[in-house]
């Protein structure tokens, strides 16, 4: 069983030729054991371009993934390698290495589409390889990019009408990741019109849009408006050729830095400084940042889609996601509820019920926090209701456990202090003019030194009373036999005795009714904790909603700027909507906060259930 960090390569999504692609169990055991942020880098390009090799050189090494030295694509479906990330603390480094595209040994163009689609849907940073320069070859090779509107949908079908023809594009800027074209084997120069340009801006020349209505225009700018579009940043490396002979070419894994050429070597240096330092972990939509466990679950999830036969939803793969990490949540918050609790047990039993109310609140806080920390998406509250209930029934069972470790402690004390009693009782002791005031001496004195022990928990005056509840018949029976008493005297101390067992009774219930109200007012604490952490959850979602709109805004305004400078009119108008669109999400991302009410009609129940019990006992005082 590979564990992480992983010594070598293992592939993720296999592509089997009678079941298609199918994730592989043992690499998703790895990825759900990842609980760190993942900064996910996945390598799409024509098989025999070196893809592997850059890989490589990101894990640190240069063996692990294949290299392939013959016209045969050597990584067949997407190939994982998780690594701890060389420079950004607490993180880990995915690299997906995916098979060639264009093999044409598979026979089925579907299958790179979807393996493309796959890369993308991954990733929070998609590196696209190429040959030689980037002209309209190139693009040619990049078709798959055009066909992510069939391939991928933003919004579930189900949520739409069916006569309703949405353009999800413009959300894709929002899902996707940045996009790296490293271009290998580069001879030309980098200028335009005789003066140096920069790697990035020999990209951005390569990807401007023709004017034109022509079939032949709208091909050519196709591909070029989709890289545009679709991606969020735009980067460009180009390499030299790394050796000068075909044989070293061809044993490129073998060959130390020495043997390569200078600027071949310099350039994956400043590559992979440049994935290091500027690509970020992968987020999902709202700013919720993807951990290995949740990229293991979106590859799951994905690729089931693809096997079905349907178009993979990233809405529905998120709601997807969320169930299964919000369920998860609420198991690790009870398990922290648990883990806090089992610090405290040897505190029990409690003195008062207050001191086991402020045990317990404490301990809730400390779930909530990991509830909070794990959960997200939870519409309407669903699990956070989850969590509340089974931190209810927890608490009631660590309640039920103070009172019997009370209880028990009470018996052990009363069994102590008896000894001597029971003794003279059954020795026959009291049975003799007197004996009833030597029997009421002792019981006292027996009661006086019990009321003295300390740390006897909250059922200390339950068993008191039970115990002299079983001593009555005892007691009654001495009381009749004593001689040296008048019937006179006898009534007196049966109705004294009477007295005593009712004000006790009284004391209980009073106890009880007095538990029952700090239990109300405890109630009342843990739902302002509720919802003091949920706002500050929501209140941050919020903002991260707010400022990735924003975002939006910013890169569609630029679009829309450099549409209108080049007279594209109809996309500028497009995008135009875009923005509106946007900035109504923001105004109503800002509207005002129900959590109170919602959090409020979640405890209500719980609170009800307590205030009939109080409601019986105050009915019982009475």
């Amino acid at each position: 069983m590979a564990t992480f960090p992983m010594e070598e390569p293992m592939c993720l999504i296999e592509n089997q030729e009678s079941k298609g692609l199918i994730v592989n169990q043992e690499a998703l055991q790895i990825l759900l054991g990842i609980t760190q942020p993942v900064v996910v880098v996945a390598i799409v390009g024509k098989y025999r371009t070196g893809k592997s090799y850059l890989m490589n050189k990101l894990a640190g090494g240069k063996n692990g993934f294949e290299l392939g030295s013959t016209i045969q694509s050597k990584t067949k479906g997407i190939w994982m390698w998780c690594v701890p990330h060389p420079t950004k603390q607490g993180h880990a480094l995915v690299l997906l290495d995916t098979e060639g595209l264009g093999d044409v040994e598979k026979g089925d163009s579907k299958n790179d589409a979807w393996i493309f689609s796959l890369a993308i849907l991954l990733s929070s940073t998609l590196v696209y390889n190429s040959m030689g320069t980037i002209d309209q070859q190139a693009m040619d090779n990049l078709h798959y990019v055009t066909e992510l509107t069939e391939r991928i949908k933003v919004k579930s079908p189900e949520g739409q009408a069916k006569e309703e023809e949405v353009d999800e594009s413009g959300e894709f800027k929002r899902f996707f990741p940045s996009f790296i074209w490293c271009v290998r084997d580069f001879t030309l120069k980098l200028e335009k019109k005789d003066v140096p340009i920069t790697e990035d801006q020999y990209l951005l020349d390569a990807l401007e849009l023709k004017n034109g209505v022509s079939k032949r225009v709208q091909d050519y700018n196709l591909p070029r408006r989709c890289i545009r579009h679709y991606f969020h940043s735009h980067k460009c490396f180009v390499f030299d050729r790394p050796a000068s002979t075909s044989d070293s070419l061809q044993r490129l894994e073998e060959l130390q830095e020495s043997e390569l050429e200078p600027e071949f070597v310099k350039k994956t240096t400043t590559f992979c400084s440049y994935i290091y330092e500027k690509c970020n972990a992968k987020v999902l939509v709202g700013g919720y940042t993807v951990t290995g466990r949740l990229l293991g679950n979106l590859a799951v999830s994905y690729t089931e889609a693809i096997r079905s036969g349907s178009i993979p939803c990233m809405e529905n793969a998120v709601i997807a996601l969320a169930q299964i990490e919000n369920s998860r949540a609420v198991q690790e918050a009870l398990a922290k509820y648990e883990e806090e609790m089992s610090k405290n047990i040897g505190k029990f039993p409690t003195e008062t019920q207050e001191e086991f109310l402020n045990i317990h609140q404490e301990c809730e806080i400390e779930a909530t926090k990991v509830f909070m920390g794990l959960s997200f998406k939870d519409e309407n509250l669903e699990y956070q209701k989850q969590l509340i209930h089974e931190l209810a029934e927890k608490k009631s069972k660590y309640s039920l456990y103070n009172e019997e470790e009370s209880a028990k402690k009470c018996k052990a004390i009363l069994q102590k202090l008896s000894e001597s009693l029971e003794r003279d009782i059954s020795e026959g002791k009291f049975s003799k003019p007197g004996g009833y005031k030597q029997f009421l001496a002792e019981k006292n004195s027996l009661v006086e030194e019990y009321n003295k022990t300390n740390d006897k928990g909250l059922k200390a005056l339950e068993i008191l009373q039970e115990f002299l509840t079983e001593k009555e018949n005892v007691e009654a029976a001495i009381l009749q036999a004593d001689q040296s008493l008048t019937d006179k005297e006898k009534e007196i101390e049966e109705q004294r005795a009477q007295t005593e067992a009712a004000e006790r009774e009284k004391q209980i219930v009073e106890e009880n009714n007095r538990r029952l109200e700090e239990e109300m007012e405890n109630q009342k604490k843990c739902l302002e904790d509720h919802q003091k952490m949920l706002e500050e959850k929501m209140e941050e979602e919020k903002k991260k909603i707010i400022e990735q709109n924003e975002w939006m805004i910013k890169e569609k305004l630029k679009e829309q700027e450099d549409m209108m400078s080049k007279r594209f009119h109809e996309e500028s108008e497009m995008l135009k909507e875009q923005i509106k669109d946007l900035k109504k999400q923001n105004t109503a991302a800002g509207g005002r906060s129900l959590v109170g009410d919602i959090l409020a009609a979640v405890l209500l129940p719980i609170a009800l259930a307590v205030q009939r019990k109080w409601g019986l006992f105050r009915t019982n005082t009475g």
